[in-house]
């Protein structure tokens, strides 16, 4: 498990939450909490009392997507999640994902997430791909055009840690998570129409704030383009046609 965190006051209750979230999970589970330019003294209590949580602490800011890449040269489980520091995952997350993996030998296995409101509410949210397996690449077919939903949600994939390293977060101040979803471009994989995580909604998100929409069809369109071409060099032995000089 890797979460980055700038430990923002108004987070660090979100990331309690995430981190007894984790707790009540049936297997084991490792973290690393990427600290980006963040002080190892903020952190809450409770994870710095457990065992499994181990930080990563950057000298300085570096964004979202560069401090859980950083985080990723540490990971020592044979399959990762990736996951923000204001979610929390539902309590059979783990167990149903991980039995899905080890049962069926697919590279990675996803599900479905809910948005969780301030009042404690969920609204169920189903991806455009489907339940059931399926072959590396095919999930691209879901996402025909940027602006589209993306087919997956990032932080319901439970992947093949060497998987996850071939297909990281992308270089992205924003929608670097769109990128990691090419990791079903590398193996197959299955969908199970369940929730496994909740995304919280609040006024503190990134996707709450004014300026989020000016960069966001530049991230889309990048991240689309790098899971179609990534699905087109693995579908083919000599990979994409080359463009003109």
């Amino acid at each position: 498990m890797v979460i980055a965190t700038q430990l923002r006051p108004d987070r660090l209750a979100f990331l309690t939450a995430m981190h007894a979230s984790l707790c009540r999970q049936s297997v084991s589970v490792e973290i690393i909490v990427a600290l980006d330019g963040a002080d190892p003294a903020r952190l809450p209590a409770a994870l710095a009392a457990d065992s499994r949580v181990r930080t990563l602490a950057l000298p300085r800011p570096v964004g979202a997507a560069c401090a859980r890449n950083f985080a990723l040269t540490e990971v020592r489980t044979e399959y990762l999640n990736w996951a923000d520091d204001d979610d929390e995952f539902t309590d059979w997350a783990m167990a149903l994902r991980l039995r899905t993996l080890e049962t069926t030998g697919v590279g990675w296995c996803a599900g479905y997430s809910q948005d969780l409101h301030s009042n404690g509410a969920t609204t169920l949210w189903r991806p455009p791909t489907p339940p059931g397996r399926h072959e590396a690449g095919d999930v691209w077919r879901y996402w025909k055009d940027p602006a589209d939903t993306i087919p997956l949600g990032p932080t319901t994939l439970l992947a093949r840690t060497d998987l996850v390293r071939a297909a990281p977060m992308g270089g992205l101040v924003q929608g670097e998570d769109y990128c990691a979803l090419a990791v079903t471009c590398l193996a197959p994989g299955i969908v199970l129409p369940v929730p496994v995580y909740r995304y919280r909604k609040h006024a503190g998100q990134m996707t709450a704030q004014d300026s989020y929409d000016e960069l966001e069809s530049r991230s889309r369109a990048f991240a689309h383009g790098f899971g179609a071409n990534l699905r087109a060099a693995c579908l083919s032995p000599q990979g994409p046609e080359p463009a003109a000089a």
